[in-house]
């Protein structure tokens, strides 16, 4: 059996915030391997700004030197909204005997009650919440909590960043700022 963190999100573009979390997360709950999910559609935000193909190149550059951590496309090849609950069925369909450990940040942690199936949801992973600077980690859930380092990064403030020249190099690995900087991502959203 292998115990696996999941980290969703819509990676446009993926950042040292989410590597930091990932590999505190592994260390912590002592986890075999980290899986990245890019979502097709998340049901919580406007679409991306970013093909899903740019993403996945994105988290695959950035994960490319880290043994541990992994991209599962299976949110992208199912298509549509992503909601978490059909990732998790499908994931122990297809791996009954690993146990998953959903990380999410303390904003969705404030969020779960709404989350789509949450009680079904909550019988297929165990929650892991990290803290996230303006939240709590309070629900009536039954969550994991890591102690994350907290580091004010997201991805609509990189996109913002390099959309106005703002320095934006050193919140995402070299090889992703490249690869934004080749392909002129982010500079008109």
């Amino acid at each position: 059996m292998k115990h696996i963190g999941i980290l969703g999100g819509t990676f446009d573009p993926p950042h040292i915030g989410h590597l930091m979390i990932a590999e505190e997360v592994r260390f912590t709950l002592k986890l075999d391997e980290i899986w990245f999910v890019p979502t097709a559609d998340p049901p919580h935000k406007r679409t991306a700004h970013a093909t899903s193909k740019e993403r996945i190149e994105m988290v695959r550059l950035m994960i490319e030197d880290e043994p541990a951590f992994n991209i599962n496309l299976i949110d992208i090849k199912r298509g549509g909204t992503s909601y978490t609950y059909e990732t998790l069925n499908e994931l122990k369909k297809l791996f009954p005997n690993d146990q998953f450990y959903f990380i999410i940040g303390a904003d969705m942690v404030e969020y779960l009650p709404h989350w789509y199936k949450i009680n079904d949801l909550m019988k297929l992973t165990t929650f892991v919440g990290v803290k996230r600077s303006g939240y709590t980690l309070k629900t009536s859930y039954p969550i994991m909590t890591v102690d994350v380092p907290v580091f004010e990064v997201s991805s609509s403030d990189i996109r913002k960043r390099i959309r106005t020249g703002r320095p934006a190099k050193y919140l995402v690995k070299e090889a992703v700022y490249s690869y934004i900087k080749e392909r002129g991502l982010y500079e008109s959203c």
